[in-house]
């Protein structure tokens, strides 16, 4: 806890500040992207050619949900995740090969064991709630 210059009141730190803020957010959505630029299975299922702006979408939803700022919304609207993702087909084949690049992503943070779980066991639910197809 810290405390609010001059209020006396006991500020808790957001796990977005914790871990590292902005950087720490993007560089991990830069590995998972350069993971996925390099697999074209799951290269498709994004149709623009640069994936400079997914990655800055998914930046600022990651940063958003784990306490930063709250500019995904600001700019998007609601995450709508499910829907956003409702003209895709997302397959188990294609959630493993995101949580691949994503989980190996989050290693290469090297975070503190506990913020790394708490990252990892979101990561992991999220991409099981987007699998809308089970068609291979």
């Amino acid at each position: 806890m810290t405390n609010i210059p001059n209020s006396g009141v006991p500020q808790t730190e957001s796990f977005f500040d914790k871990v590292g803020g902005h950087a720490t957010f993007d560089a991990l959505v830069h590995r998972f992207y350069v993971g996925v630029a390099a697999d074209p299975p799951l290269r498709a299922l994004y149709p623009e050619q640069d994936l400079g702006p997914a990655a800055d979408r998914l930046r600022m939803f990651l940063e958003q949900y784990f306490g930063g700022p709250k500019t995904y919304s600001e700019q998007r609207g609601h995450p709508r995740l499910r829907l956003r993702h409702g003209p895709y087909a997302v397959t188990p084949t294609q959630r493993d090969r995101w949580l691949h690049h994503m989980l190996g992503a989050l290693d290469s943070l090297h975070l503190d064991p506990e913020d790394d779980e708490a990252m990892r066991d979101y990561l992991t639910r999220a991409a099981s709630f987007m699998v809308n197809s089970f068609d291979e």
